[in-house]
């Protein structure tokens, strides 16, 4: 492995059967300070790659390492570096937004001090100052996605893996949760990040990876991506069309 590599995945097949993966021969790597674009069509094996990295599905065949280490080798060290903003906010229906940073917190370790400054800077970045202790429950479907979110980046793990963030979120919600992950890019975080939204995130990406049908069809910076597609001069959205029709 790329000792200057923060995720790697080398030859992944993988899948919810043995006869019928829905991963073919990936591989990728994040590295420090990077940005990285997860995209394709539903059912291109998105979601599936990344279960795979956080260990909710084992690879059939190939490996993936995070900080070096794979997670049968040191599982807590594994799962320590990396944590995961989903699709869908799934949170404790009587805890307090403040509890459930607070849970995060300990779980990851954060020292007192730097969990009330990041809490702090958090609810004041997405706008939550007055709902720190509001239940889950009472809170509209934006906000339960941005206590998702805050929670993650309350620790400061190497590697985050963020699934459709937008979903939910209002304009100033995107700005902010964009602006936000560019600060932790720059800091040397690595991010792994799925969406359908291709216009929003082409200006924050450093790399992109295109999945179709369980495979990579092309990978690299919007340069690359260009060159692969045959395109010149086109936007995300139109390479990617370029690359995946006619594909199925």
């Amino acid at each position: 492995m790329n000792g200057n590599t923060v995720l790697e995945i080398q030859g992944l097949s993988g899948g919810y059967s043995l006869n019928r993966p829905v991963l073919h021969n990936i591989s990728f790597q994040v590295k420090p300070g990077e940005m990285v674009g997860l995209i394709g069509l539903n059912g291109a094996g998105k979601s599936t790659t990344m279960k795979h990295i956080l260990g909710l599905m084992n690879p059939q065949k190939g490996e993936i390492r995070v900080q070096g280490k794979k997670r049968e080798e040191d599982s807590e060290a594994y799962h320590g570096s990396l944590a995961f903003v989903p699709e869908s906010p799934l949170l404790y229906e009587e805890m307090t937004v403040r509890e459930h940073l607070e849970f995060t917190a300990r779980a990851y370790g954060v020292a007192r001090t730097d969990y009330e400054e990041r809490a702090n800077r958090l609810a004041q970045i997405f706008r939550m100052q007055d709902k720190m202790d509001s239940l889950s429950t009472h809170l509209s479907k934006g906000m339960r996605q941005k206590v998702m979110i805050m929670c993650a980046f309350v620790a400061r793990p190497s590697l985050y893996i963020i699934d459709e963030p937008f979903l939910g979120l209002d304009p100033l919600g995107i700005r902010s949760l964009l602006d936000f992950m560019v600060e932790l890019k720059e800091g040397g975080t690595s991010i792994l990040l799925s969406s359908h939204i291709l216009s929003t995130i082409e200006n924050y990406c450093d790399r992109f990876i295109v999945l179709h049908q369980g495979s990579v069809i092309a990978q690299g910076t919007l340069q690359d991506i260009a060159a692969q597609a045959g395109t010149s001069g086109a936007g995300l959205e139109e390479m990617f069309y370029t690359l995946v029709q006619g594909r199925d």
